[in-house]
């Protein structure tokens, strides 16, 4: 595993151990990996691009215009 040194400030050591006592956990070095890992899977549900396979079809399922103004696309442009 790749070894990761990080220089603490005052107020993120206090957060730190704060986080530590809320999910009763022992070493630093876990609680920033769990840390971590929560940012990244949090980031990446927020930024998720929409997924649109859905909608794949939908404009077929609406009826149709019994009286539509033009027969064919030829006659929008004439």
């Amino acid at each position: 595993m790749p070894q990761l040194n990080l220089h603490l400030s005052p107020e993120f050591e206090q957060a730190l151990a704060e986080f530590m006592r809320h999910r009763h956990i022992r070493t630093k070095s876990d609680a920033v990996r769990l840390a971590v890992l929560e940012a990244v899977e949090r980031e990446r549900r927020a930024y998720r691009a929409p997924d649109f396979s859905q909608w794949i079809g939908l404009g077929k399922q609406a009826p149709e215009n019994p009286h539509p103004k033009f027969q064919s696309d030829a006659d929008l442009w004439s």
